[in-house]
C-alpha cells in the first residue's frame, strides 16, 4: 500500500513555520520600534549634553583649544565642539577643528571623518558661542542589536524545545485517530455494529457518525442480499420441482403424444413462471438496496400507462376481459420510466390475473382537485377484505382461495417504487366496478 504524507508531520511543519513567521514579524517590528525609541533617547542625551556645555563659562583665550579626555571605552563614539566667535575653543579628542555640522541649530545626520554622526547644534548663552554635540550612528545600531540579541537569542535556543513540545501536543491530539484506526483494525470482517469510541472529540464526531451510517447501509445491503437469496431459494423451489416432475412425465409418456405435449407445455409454463419470479426478485432486490436510478427527467405517466395496457391487452382478450384506459394529458411524474412501467404493469397484471373471465379493468390517469397526478386501477373482481388489504406489500403474501399463479412479490415492488418516487398508495373497494380500487398519487411538478 502506498503511504501518504504524515498528518502529524504536516501539522508540526505548519505550526513551526507559523511560529517562525510570527517571530520574524515580531523581530522586525521590535527592530523598528527599538530604533525609534533609541534615537529619541540618544537625541535627548545629545540635547542635554549640549545644554550642559552651553552653561559652562569660557575661561580660555581664543588661541588655546582644550581637548576633553576620553573617560569611557565608548567615549570615542561621542564628540563635542565649542566655537567662540567662529574659533574652536573646546573639543573632544576624537574630532578635528572642522565643525561637525553646517547647521547652527537642531539635529542633523552627517558624514564626518568617514563615519556617520548624529549631531545636535545650538547657540550658547552668548550669540557668538556655537556648540556641537555628536554621536556615531553605529553606536545606536549596536544598542538596538544588543536588545534584539537579548530577546531573539533565548527564543532561538528555545526553538528546538518548542518544536518538541509541539510534536508532543500534536501526537497527543491525534491519539483519537489512532484509537479509531486500531479499533477498526481489530474488528472482525463481519462486524457491522456501530463504532463506539470513549470521549470522541467534537471534530471527530461527524467522521464516526458517517462511518456508522456507512456500516448501517452495508448491513442493510447484506441483509437485503441474504433475503434475496432466501427468497429466491424459497420461491424457485416450487417451479423447479414442478418442471422436474413434468420432465419425468414427458420422459415416461412414450407413444402418448397428448400426454407428452401437455407435460412439455406445463414445463414451459413452469420455466416462464420461474423466469418471472427471478425478474421480480431482482427488481425487488435492487429497490431494497437503494439502487433505483436517479431521477433525471420528468416522465409522462399517461404515455407509460398507454404502453403497459397495450402490452397486456392480449392477456385480457384471451380471457375475454375488458381492459380500458382513460388518460389526461400533461401528467408528468418525476421518476424513471422503467420503474413506472414496472409499477403499472404489476397493478394491471394483478387486476387481470385475480379477476374472473369477462371482468372489467379500468385504468385512469389524471389530476386530483389539488393538482396531484393520480393513477387509478379499478377491477370488477372479488375484491379484498380489510385484513388482507393491510397485508398487501408483505413478501409472498397471497390471498387464500385464488387458483391463479403468482409470487406474492408484485405488491412489494409497487410499494417500494412508490416510496422511491414520493408517491402515496391507497387501496379500497371500487365504487365504480365493485372489485378493488388502487390509487397512487404523485406530487404536482408544476408548483
Amino acid at each position: 500500500m502506498a503511504t501518504g504524507r504524515s498528518l502529524q508531520l504536516h501539522l508540526l511543519v505548519l505550526l513551526s513555520a507559523s511560529i517562525s513567521l510570527v517571530w520574524l514579524v515580531v523581530a522586525v517590528w521590535t527592530w523598528v520600534d527599538a530604533s525609534h525609541e533609541v534615537d529619541e533617547l540618544m537625541d535627548g542625551h545629545l540635547a542635554q549634553a549640549a545644554a550642559i556645555l552651553v552653561v559652562q563659562p569660557l575661561e580660555l583665550t581664543d588661541d588655546a583649544v582644550a581637548d576633553a579626555p576620553v573617560l569611557h571605552r565608548y567615549g570615542a563614539r561621542v564628540a563635542f565642539q565649542v566655537f567662540h566667535e567662529g574659533a574652536l575653543v573646546m573639543r573632544s579628542s576624537n574630532v578635528g577643528e572642522e565643525p561637525l555640522s553646517k547647521e547652527r541649530d537642531g539635529f542633523d545626520t552627517v558624514r564626518y571623518g568617514g563615519e556617520s554622526w548624529r549631531v545636535f547644534a545650538t547657540r550658547g548663552a552668548e550669540s557668538d558661542v556655537q556648540v556641537y554635540v555628536g554621536e556615531q550612528v553605529d553606536s545606536r545600531n549596536d544598542i538596538v542589536l544588543a536588545m534584539l540579541r537579548g530577546m531573539l537569542l533565548p527564543m532561538a535556543l528555545a526553538f528546538p524545545l518548542l518544536v518538541y513540545v509541539l510534536w508532543w501536543a500534536v501526537h497527543r491530539a491525534l491519539i483519537p485517530l489512532r484509537v479509531l484506526g486500531d479499533t477498526l483494525g481489530q474488528r472482525k470482517p463481519d462486524a457491522l455494529n456501530p463504532v463506539v469510541l470513549p470521549e470522541t472529540p467534537r471534530e471527530m464526531q461527524p467522521l464516526v457518525a458517517e462511518l456508522n451510517e456507512l456500516l448501517l447501509r452495508i448491513e442493510r445491503m447484506l441483509a437485503s442480499e441474504r433475503r434475496f437469496t432466501a427468497d429466491a431459494a424459497h420461491e424457485l423451489r416450487t417451479p423447479i420441482a414442478a418442471i422436474r416432475a413434468q420432465a419425468q412425465v414427458a420422459l415416461g409418456a412414450v407413444g402418448n403424444k397428448p400426454e407428452r405435449d401437455l407435460a412439455l407445455n406445463t414445463t414451459v409454463a413452469g420455466c416462464d413462471r420461474a423466469a418471472h419470479i427471478v425478474d421480480q426478485l431482482l427488481a425487488l432486490s435492487r429497490l431494497e438496496a437503494g439502487q433505483t436510478e436517479a431521477v433525471t427527467q420528468n416522465v409522462d405517466l399517461s404515455a407509460v400507462a398507454q404502453q403497459v395496457t397495450a402490452d397486456l391487452a392480449p392477456t385480457a382478450l384471451a380471457r375475454k376481459q375488458d381492459l380500458s384506459l382513460e388518460a389526461d394529458k400533461d401528467c408528468m411524474v418525476a421518476a424513471h420510466a422503467v420503474w413506472l412501467t414496472m409499477l403499472i404493469r404489476n397493478l394491471v397484471d394483478n387486476a387481470l390475473r385475480y379477476s374472473p373471465d369477462s371482468a372489467r379493468v379500468l385504468v385512469r390517469v389524471g389530476r386530483s382537485a389539488s393538482g396531484r397526478v393520480v393513477l387509478d386501477v379499478h377491477d370488477s373482481g372479488p375484491g379484498m377484505v380489510g385484513a388482507d388489504i393491510e397485508r398487501l406489500g408483505e413478501r409472498f403474501f397471497r390471498v387464500l382461495g385464488h387458483v391463479q399463479t403468482g409470487s406474492g412479490l408484485g405488491w412489494s415492488i409497487v410499494r417500494r417504487i412508490a416510496e422511491a418516487t414520493g408517491a402515496q398508495v391507497a387501496v379500497r373497494p371500487s365504487v365504480l366496478l365493485g372489485g378493488l380500487h388502487v390509487q397512487i398519487e404523485w406530487p404536482d411538478l408544476r408548483k
